[in-house]
């Protein structure tokens, strides 16, 4: 099935070809509705995150500021992926260029960087909020807001652009058959002539180095949130604050645990994980969250759910209404 067009060559290939997820090819089309479904409800409640944010006055806490900029990077991350992905499973056009894969890779791994970095900074919004509820103002000023998210992409950028460039800067003079579903930095490594340990261990320290630092800043942060909230004497307000929390603690249960299994499972369980799971598990890890993230804040946030609530009756019921 693969053609001619995808044997060995004696140098850097133009083309890469995507071959999806291997062994699973009798469910491609099963895999190809349910990715299309997840991707539609990941644009349209994300979208709808940023435009109840942006249209409402009311809605310009600290909090609801990360929110905006987290469902954005969920579009990004998503649209980075899915498209390709629903093409080669439901039409086997797994064909990508040489720039086009590198641009893949870095985009999805730079949002993965700065989602992290953002499930941080809400937390601190929360811990701020909750433990230093005085001073809330005047700590997390629009400048602050503003210069965490710099820093949370310039950490991503810092991050990405050196193992982007060693990598596509590597000989690839064998297969340019990627056994994967989405350009994947492990995966397109292995294709090189030369010794990818370099670019590997990078990646892996790297991203290790980052999200360990950010759960333990995390972990500290609620740890903190926990102790005030539970000195409270007010149960409604115990509850109030738990509930507020546990929003943005479900997201990050289902942002690091696929994540961190998809990276250390690519490195320490090659031989005893099979192939299609790890490409299934990194597949989800991208399209999971920005599908998720959005129905949990719109549930659990109850400032967000009245208001996107409120957007919906405007749209289909106004025209009705005024027209009568």
């Amino acid at each position: 099935m693969l053609g001619p067009s995808y044997n060995h060559t004696m140098e850097s290939p133009t083309t890469f070809f995507l071959v999806g997820i291997p062994g699973l090819q009798s469910s491609y089309l099963g895999l190809a509705i349910s990715l299309s479904s997840m991707y539609i409800l990941a644009l349209l409640g994300n979208t709808l995150i940023i435009t109840v944010i942006c249209m409402d006055s009311t809605l310009q806490e600290p909090m609801y500021f990360f929110l905006c900029v987290l469902a954005a990077v969920d579009i990004v991350m998503a649209s980075s992926v899915v498209p390709k992905m629903v093409s080669i499973f439901s039409s086997g056009d797994g064909s990508i260029s040489f720039n086009a894969c590198f641009t893949q890779m870095y985009f999805v791994h730079a949002a993965t960087a700065v989602e992290t970095g953002l499930l941080l900074a809400m937390a601190f919004d929360r811990y701020v909020a909750i433990c230093k509820p005085l001073h809330y103002v005047r700590i997390l000023t629009p400048h602050v807001m503003l210069g965490i998210s710099v820093t949370v992409t310039t950490r991503a950028v810092i991050f990405m652009t050196p193992l982007s460039w060693m990598l596509s800067h590597l000989p690839f003079c064998g297969s340019n058959v990627v056994p994967h579903s989405y350009c994947e930095h492990m995966a397109v490594a292995k294709l090189t002539c030369a010794d990818p340990m370099p670019t590997s261990l990078y990646s892996l320290i790297f991203s290790s180095i980052i999200v360990g630092s950010d759960v333990a800043f995390i972990s500290a942060s609620y740890t903190f949130i926990l102790r005030a909230v539970f000195s409270l004497s007010s149960k409604n307000a115990q509850r109030k604050a738990l509930s507020t929390c546990g929003s943005h603690v479900g997201v990050m249960v289902l942002y690091y645990l696929p994540g961190m299994a998809s990276i250390y499972v690519a490195w320490l369980g090659q031989d005893k994980v099979p192939l299609h799971t790890q490409v299934l598990l990194a597949d989800l890890y991208l399209i999971i969250p920005p599908t998720l993230n959005p129905v949990i804040y719109g549930i659990r946030t109850k400032q967000i759910r009245e208001r996107i609530w409120g957007l919906l009756m405007h749209c289909f019921f106004s025209p009705f209404t005024g027209g009568s």
